[in-house]
């Protein structure tokens, strides 16, 4: 588990890769690595963050409370990404929530090596700066997406998703299984209005359920539906 930074292709992924044998060496002496169990929390909306977290495996939903008291879930964070940069580098409190949706290994890097190192090296300030303006059309385009898309065709954009970037087990099923409230809080509806779509996608043959795993079986037709067709 507690590989070095220098030998952690992780890091490829990531605005690590822009850093120094030296500087990784660094990071690598003041890292701690850690292990949660799905559901555990790695911080809380609200929190001050010491430092970052880069996921060396499994995945975190990063989610918002909202007015009413519900959680929008904003991103999944898996391999590879950097977690907490944004409130670290602005030196704010973090504005979302971070839970481990299946078993996750984590590296937390102190606060003080990062601060450091985007001083001293243009190149990782670059990397970091080019990370966070990726998140920002990310959550543009949720932004967009919540208001143009119906939930049926959020819904199914979330079953896709989830197949093109976390794959499906030797069953056929979606190799991440979320809960039926995590469903509702990606697409931002109440959890019943989930399971009355989820019962209507299953009954027209676009998805296939065993308990809680949920299985594409028309991509075609969740492509439709998308499109609006």
């Amino acid at each position: 588990m507690n590989s070095r930074c220098e030998n952690c292709i992780i890091r490829q992924f990531n605005s690590l890769r822009a850093m120094s044998k030296e500087e990784l060496k660094r990071v690598s002496d003041s890292k701690i690595s850690k292990t949660l169990k799905k559901g555990e929390a790695l911080f809380q909306e609200g929190e001050k963050l010491d430092g970052v977290f880069c996921v060396r495996d499994g995945v975190s939903k990063l989610s918002k409370l909202s007015a009413n008291g519900k959680d929008q879930i904003v991103k999944l964070a898996s391999k590879g990404e950097v977690m907490g940069q944004r409130a670290v580098i602005a030196e704010e409190s973090t504005n979302l929530s971070a839970i481990a949706v299946s078993d996750m290994e984590v590296c937390f890097i102190p606060k003080e090596v990062i601060s450091n190192t985007l001083e001293c090296n243009p190149n990782f300030a670059v990397e970091v700066l080019r990370h966070m303006a990726h998140d920002l059309k990310e959550a543009d385009d949720v932004i967009v997406n919540m208001s143009q898309k119906t939930v049926k065709q959020r819904m199914a954009e979330a079953f896709l998703y989830l197949k093109k970037n976390y794959g499906e087990d030797s069953e056929g099923f979606l190799t991440l299984t979320l809960s039926r409230e995590d469903y509702s809080n990606v697409v931002g509806t109440a959890t019943e209005s989930c399971i009355r779509i989820i019962s209507e996608f299953k009954k027209k043959g676009l998805i296939r359920t065993s308990g809680k795993r949920i299985g594409v079986a028309d991509e075609r037709k969740l492509l439709d539906l998308i499109e609006g067709f």
